[in-house]
Parts: structure tokens; C-alpha cells; sequence
């Protein structure tokens, strides 16, 4: 197993880093990784378009670039930006993936862990359907704990983290709606 890579010996993923079991939207808002560093941080995002509605396609047509920015004026604000994540997944529990784990998916923006810069680089983003001031639902939390531990098997993560810890005053996802003990307990 090489840095980037995940274990020949886990079948939950492709060669590639895509999950085998989940939803695949391949997603142009990615890249190549840079050399063999480490894929040691997990990212845990929140997102819902319009804020506050879940469902629907709004947030896999922005992650594609295909939103349709008249159809709300929040949307508007979205114009020109280009986004991704590795996993999104739905109030429903349902996994969805954009980008596979060995490619570099846009989720984190400008950011820093414990001293280093463009977590990009180094971490696996996953979305979940929410907002910051919104429960989760048991099914995501289900999903969330199933998936964490499938990519600590097959990757060198280290550490478990929100948007808001790696890009804090520019980012507040995943909000207090979120609960970090339930779901460290769950995994």
C-alpha cells in the first residue's frame, strides 16, 4: 500500500478510491494529488440548496457546475464557483460520490491543520444534506460512522475534523446541528 492508495486487501473500494457500494457522479471540481502524501484527515462538511432544503438535485448540480443560478436567488451568490466533495451524503442515509479518494476534490477551500496549509491536499471531504443549526438524521450518522470506518481501513487517517476547525471564521459547517459525541461513539 503506498501512501495514497488504499489496502488491496479492503474491498469496500476501486483501485481508484471509489466505494463500491455508493452513488457515483464523477465531479470535473477535482485533481491529481500532489506526489504520495498522506491522506490523514476526514473533513466533515454540511450543505443543503436553497439553504435549509433538502432533497431535490441543487447541491449535485452545483458540485457538476450545472446549477441553474435563476431558479433561486441564493443561488445567484454560487455563480463562478467551482466545488466538490468526495462523498455527499443525503438525509436518507444514501451516499453519493463526486470524486474518488485518490483524486483531489475541492471541499475545503483555504484551510490549515495543525499547521499545515490546503488541506486539500491531504483529506477526504464528506457533505452531509444539513445545516449548521439542523439535526442530522440517524440514517447519516449511520452512514457517516459505516464510511469513516471504511476509509480508516483503507487510509492513514488521523484525524476527524469540521470545516469550521480547518477553516475557522470563514467556515461554520457542520454547525452545532451536529453531534460530535454520538457520532465518535458510533465509530
Amino acid at each position: 500500500m503506498t501512501a495514497l492508495s488504499g489496502s488491496a486487501a479492503d474491498p469496500a473500494f476501486d483501485p481508484e478510491g471509489r466505494l463500491l457500494r455508493a452513488l457515483q457522479i464523477p465531479s470535473p471540481n477535482c485533481d491529481a494529488r500532489e506526489g504520495t502524501i498522506p491522506i490523514n484527515l476526514l473533513v466533515v462538511h454540511s450543505i443543503s440548496l436553497p439553504p435549509g432544503q433538502f432533497g431535490g438535485s441543487a447541491v449535485i448540480d452545483f458540485f457538476l457546475n450545472r446549477l441553474n443560478h435563476a431558479a433561486h436567488p441564493y443561488f445567484e451568490q454560487l455563480r463562478g464557483m467551482e466545488v466538490s466533495s468526495h462523498f455527499f451524503i443525503r438525509r436518507s442515509g444514501e451516499p453519493i460520490q463526486f470524486v474518488p479518494c485518490l483524486r483531489r476534490a475541492w471541499h475545503a477551500g483555504r484551510s490549515q491543520w495543525k499547521g499545515r496549509e490546503r488541506c486539500n491536499d491531504f483529506s477526504i471531504g464528506v457533505e452531509l444534506e444539513g445545516t449548521d443549526d439542523s439535526a442530522f438524521t440517524g440514517a447519516q450518522y449511520v452512514e457517516l460512522a459505516r464510511l469513516t470506518r471504511e476509509l480508516q481501513r483503507a487510509y492513514p487517517i488521523r484525524d476527524i475534523v469540521g470545516h469550521s476547525d480547518i477553516a475557522p471564521g470563514r467556515k461554520t459547517d457542520p454547525g452545532a446541528g451536529f453531534d460530535w459525541g454520538r457520532y465518535r461513539s458510533m465509530i
